[in-house]
């Protein structure tokens, strides 16, 4: 739809909310037809200048989405000090990121008029056509108070919708699925956990299981619909998780994404608020793959995991089977210690190897590169590092404070922030071709090797 439509439609609602809630239901389809009668038909292709809109519903885990479910890592979550990220300034350690966003430490949802005026001063900046609307938040959209007005809203624009995490625990009535779809509901991530609803009672504490159920069942139908589940040992693993995939892929969801439940620090629960679920057993990283690996087999649609794994790309780190790109790799001609996550250190070490490289990576006890924190630096012995070390771009570290750790024996070394990204996880690919993820990984690396060559000794 025509960016002139659009910012008249919101601008009608910040006039008279109420009223155009409730005289202008079919709005998306008058505006359709207007654009039809008025504006030159585009073709079907997406160009690269269309824009895309994300519509944040604020929002605060455990109060805005009826409660925590019982494997939710922000249900402990303790108010730690700032660790230090890549948004901090040189000379001070915190910023709002790294203290209050990494906790998610927001206020409630914002109200339908904020939101519009949000969306309608997006829409005057713009004057390309939307590709899409992304719906987020904090808290659970399908929770948010006024959430019928708000598809409404957003669905007047003639955009399609995207739902960007849900779980489904707002849903009280099955009619909601009909309202997303007459509103251009096109794409959606929904939290199943297991299509038993006594366990999504038990443990999402779902007030709801069944009319959330079917509510997904519709969408499947009728949208590109990708569940996630965290998968807890001896909950919803085995049976219970085949049960689950053949729901899934009976009702046409697009794919699955198992999360690997956390339980201890090192496997990522840095907000002091481990342990989850006391004494529950938690997967190893091989027997997660395992698990991956077999059901992909077993089922059309497509099912991955994360922190790995995506079978169908091989990712991440889909270039260690591709020797001919780590080959198109810049040289490595200098040297400096490599530090990540455990999980991905022997990947980088194998491409890096392959180009040069004569240092070994270093592997903190942390499983996940990005939840690097300062405390797991301090247990590396600085004798053994090279006078450059390159830590993953966003660690929650702060580079002073890294520096003084890992120069405590005497040697004065440099620190500096690798690559953001060096790879996609399952949440990241599921939306990606191989070409696009090999892409994104021969980037990453070329940008690393750069960072070797420029401040490596």
């Amino acid at each position: 739809m025509h960016a002139a439509i659009k910012v008249a439609i919101i601008s009608q609602y910040l006039s008279d909310p109420e009223g155009w809630i409730s005289k202008n239901i079919e709005s998306s389809l008058l505006a359709r037809l207007f654009y039809c009668k008025h504006i030159k038909p585009r073709t079907t292709e997406i160009s690269e200048e269309m824009a895309q809109l994300t519509v944040d519903l604020g929002g605060r885990p455990g109060i805005d989405c009826r409660g925590f479910c019982e494997y939710c890592y922000f249900k402990k979550v303790r108010d730690v000090q700032a660790f230090g990220c890549r948004h901090c300034l040189p000379f001070k350690k915190g910023c709002d990121y790294c203290s209050r966003g990494v906790k998610e430490k927001y206020s409630g949802f914002k109200d339908l008029k904020t939101i519009a005026d949000e969306t309608l001063a997006t829409l005057q900046s713009t004057r390309d056509d939307l590709s899409k609307v992304t719906i987020s938040g904090g808290g659970d959209p399908s929770c948010y108070p006024r959430f019928t007005d708000l598809i409404e809203l957003l669905g007047s624009t003639g955009a399609p919708l995207h739902i960007g995490y849900t779980s489904g625990k707002g849903f009280d009535d099955e009619k909601i699925a009909n309202l997303l779809i007459d509103n251009g509901l096109s794409e959606l991530s929904f939290t199943v956990f297991a299509t038993d609803p006594r366990l999504r009672k038990r443990y999402m504490h779902d007030p709801s299981p069944d009319i959330s159920l079917k509510v997904l069942e519709r969408l499947c139908e009728n949208a590109d619909v990708y569940a996630a589940a965290v998968v807890l040992p001896g909950i919803n693993d085995g049976k219970i998780l085949e049960r689950t995939c053949e729901w899934l892929e009976h009702r046409g969801a697009k794919g699955l994404i198992l999360m690997r439940f956390a339980n201890r620090t090192e496997q990522g629960l840095i907000l002091e608020n481990a342990p989850i679920l006391k004494g529950q057993r938690v997967h190893s990283i091989d027997e997660f793959r395992n698990i991956i690996t077999d059901l992909n087999n077993r089922f059309r649609m497509k099912i991955s995991g994360t922190p790995l794994w995506d079978p169908e790309i091989g990712s991440p780190f889909a270039i260690i089977s591709e020797p001919d790109l780590i080959a198109k790799l810049p040289q490595i001609q200098r040297r400096a210690s490599i530090i990540s996550g455990n999980v991905a250190a022997p990947y980088i070490d194998k491409v890096l190897k392959a180009r040069g490289l004569t240092s070994p990576i270093i592997a903190v006890e942390k499983e996940i590169a990005c939840l690097i924190t300062i405390e797991d630096l301090k247990k590396l012995d600085p004798a053994g590092l090279e006078p450059t070390v390159i830590i993953p771009g966003r660690a929650f570290v702060h580079l002073k404070e890294a520096q003084e750790v890992l120069s405590r024996d005497g040697t004065e070394r440099e620190v500096v922030r690798g690559p953001e990204v060096l790879t996609a996880d399952a949440e990241t690919s599921m939306g990606m071709t191989r070409d696009q993820v090999l892409a994104l990984e021969m980037n990453g690396f070329a940008d690393l090797i750069r960072a070797i060559n420029m401040y490596g000794v």
